[in-house]
């Protein structure tokens, strides 16, 4: 049997694949951002000394939804 490497372009959209399929995708490459207790707490503590301190902490809940959910909006 002979084999032989190809290659081909395809066109996709990402709105073919579903959100957690894109998540595990990303967590079997080991690029999944925030998949760590560490980054998550770094992120919540930071939102609540803002908090605390009257400041503005909107992008850093951005972040942390970003980081956990993979979207805004």
């Amino acid at each position: 049997m002979v084999y032989r490497t190809v290659e081909v372009d395809v066109e996709i959209e990402l709105e073919d694949f579903d959100t957690y399929d894109l998540i595990d995708e990303l967590a079997r490459r080991g690029t999944l951002a925030g998949d760590t207790e560490h980054d998550v707490t770094e992120l919540l503590t930071a939102i609540w000394e803002k908090r605390r301190r009257g400041e503005d902490y909107q992008a850093l809940l951005d972040n942390l939804i970003y980081q956990a959910l993979g979207k805004i909006s």
